[in-house]
């Protein structure tokens, strides 16, 4: 039998190194790559690839025009909620949805327009 492992989840963008930065330091990952490929590697060989399209044209949330076609959700423990939001914001990336009180969790775009999820735990 054959064991299949996957591999890292790869987001299109117009800078892999730059994505791959904006992820890195919010997951407090490391960087590696060109300019074409770009990974982020965390802890257990965990990985999230960048790689560059040209002409890229990121989704527009919550429009369909564009969409979003898959996203990313990070969970982050209800105290430190506050304190992830200003790293992320620091970092480069844009609220677009505040939690409200039927909902656990945030919604912001990283740098390249990729929307992800700040998410309670």
């Amino acid at each position: 039998m054959t064991l299949i492992v996957p591999g890292p989840v790869v987001l299109d963008c117009p800078d892999p190194q730059a994505l791959a930065g904006f992820y890195a330091a919010t997951l407090d990952w490391e960087v590696g790559g060109d300019d074409d490929w770009a990974v982020a590697t965390g802890p257990a060989g965990w990985q999230l690839a960048f790689q560059r399209v040209d002409g890229y044209t990121p989704p527009r949330w919550p429009g369909q025009e564009q969409p979003q076609q898959f996203h990313l959700d990070f969970d982050v423990a209800r105290a430190a909620i506050d304190e992830a939001e200003r790293r992320v914001l620091g970092l480069g990336a844009e609220l677009v949805q505040p939690d409200e009180p039927e909902r656990a969790f945030r919604v912001y775009l990283d740098p390249a327009g990729h929307p992800f999820c700040l998410s309670l735990r």
